[in-house]
């Protein structure tokens, strides 16, 4: 049997941790033999039960509470995973604000909390893990969305930030390829989380219908996706966004 190789040991920083496709990400990095710090918003509770769940006996995981969207929020979060595990080889950010609103009912607060999450969190979670990263070796893995290439209606402000990470990517690759460093990114469909329970409810035998794969995907699906892209075997791609959605787009 063939695994994936270059992550045992290795520390990883996973913003929006705590749960959905997060928490998927979290347990199949710890499962590879990584030491992982759970960033979270506001759940706590499910925050330190993961970490607690996750650390068993070698203590190969911790919660810290951080809002990405805040500089200074940022810079501790960043300063207390390198002072719990040492150091950072990956960067994982999940952390995301996924609020629908039709075009006519967006007000600026609307516009501004996705953007300062989704992009600005990014830059500064990516700016912030910079002077930690290995060089060769270091690995940053983002989340953007199919929505960024099929937006439906009462999207378009998520759609767009999706977008923007996509680039994000594109152009973090270009600048820290001389580094050794891969910027990649995923790009899930619909997946089965609590956060889309309402979703699937109302049009889950749409998606079904047509999803080529002829199922609901699910957080293990993108767990998988972000573990490879973290290991030794994905050393030669880099600026790529890989979308995950059963083959709608």
């Amino acid at each position: 049997m063939t695994t994936l190789t270059g992550l045992q040991g290795k520390v990883a920083l996973v913003t929006g941790g705590s749960r959905g496709i997060g928490a998927a990400v979290s347990r199949h990095l710890v499962s590879l033999g990584c030491r992982v710090v759970i960033a979270y918003r506001s759940d706590h509770e499910a925050a330190d039960r993961l970490a607690v769940e996750l650390a068993g006996d070698s203590g190969a995981c911790t919660a810290v509470q951080a809002d990405v969207a805040d500089p200074e929020a940022v810079t501790a979060l960043m300063a207390r995973a390198v002072e719990v595990f040492g150091g950072l080889d990956i960067l994982v950010n999940c952390a995301a604000l996924g609020h629908y609103r039709a075009l006519g009912k967006m007000d600026a607060a609307f516009i501004r909390s996705i953007l300062d999450t989704n992009v600005m969190g990014t830059v500064l979670m990516t700016e912030a893990a910079l002077p930690h990263l290995p060089s060769p070796g270091g690995r940053i893995i983002n989340f953007a969305s199919a929505l960024a290439y099929r937006p439906i209606p009462t999207s378009s402000v998520y759609s767009a930030s999706k977008a923007a990470v996509v680039t994000l990517t594109h152009a973090f690759a270009k600048e820290l390829g001389p580094r050794g460093i891969t910027v990649n990114a995923v790009a899930p469909g619909v997946i089965e989380t609590d956060m889309t329970t309402k979703i699937i409810e109302e049009r889950g035998e749409q998606i079904i219908a047509m999803t080529p794969l002829a199922r609901i995907g699910q957080p293990g699906d993108i767990a998988g996706i972000v573990g490879f892209l973290a290991s030794t075997e994905a050393g030669w791609v880099t600026g790529r966004t890989i979308i995950a959605d059963g083959g709608v787009t």
